[in-house]
């Protein structure tokens, strides 16, 4: 019988020559995957501070409504009144409605009863036009709607 003899080499080094690819076709997924809103904003939007506040897990699940007095510019022609900003636009309270609409057409069928209405409310805006944005959501039956804050204690200012 022939003798066996007990090899000392350890397992080979594991070959990093393939590894630059992996990364940019991660960096490539990445870039292609992501959208990142490129409109300006038209309207103020410093938003309230809350302490009990819960994040938004699927952003793909999100229907953005800011609103806010225009910004300088604006303002010396629209005047100082809070407005409605929807995408790249300004609009009125009875467009909210046809806007959610369609957006909530854009998304897919299975997510369609999972959207939220984000209200990114600037906090010197008052609740009136708030009120008369859910009156229109409730209208169309979007009855999930949250409101935006930054974490922090709303009483202290910081």
């Amino acid at each position: 019988m022939g003798n066996f003899k007990k090899s000392k080499k350890g397992m080979p080094a594991i070959s990093t020559a393939s590894l630059p690819d992996i990364v940019f076709m991660l960096l490539f997924f990445f870039m292609t995957v992501t959208t990142i809103k490129d409109y300006p904003m038209l309207v103020d939007n410093e938003l309230p501070k809350a302490d009990q506040v819960k994040k938004l897990e699927k952003k793909d699940r999100i229907i953005e409504i800011y609103v806010g007095k225009p910004t300088e510019d604006l303002a010396k022609v629209l005047g100082a009144e809070p407005k409605i900003q929807l995408d790249k636009r300004l609009a009125n309270v009875n467009e909210v409605a046809p806007y959610v609409l369609s957006e909530l057409a854009k998304k897919p069928d299975a997510i369609r009863n999972l959207v939220t209405v984000s209200l990114k409310v600037d906090k010197k805006v008052g609740m009136g036009i708030v009120s008369d944005i859910k009156e229109e959501l409730r209208k169309v039956n979007l009855l999930k709607v949250n409101y935006t804050t930054y974490e922090g204690n709303s009483l202290s200012g910081q």
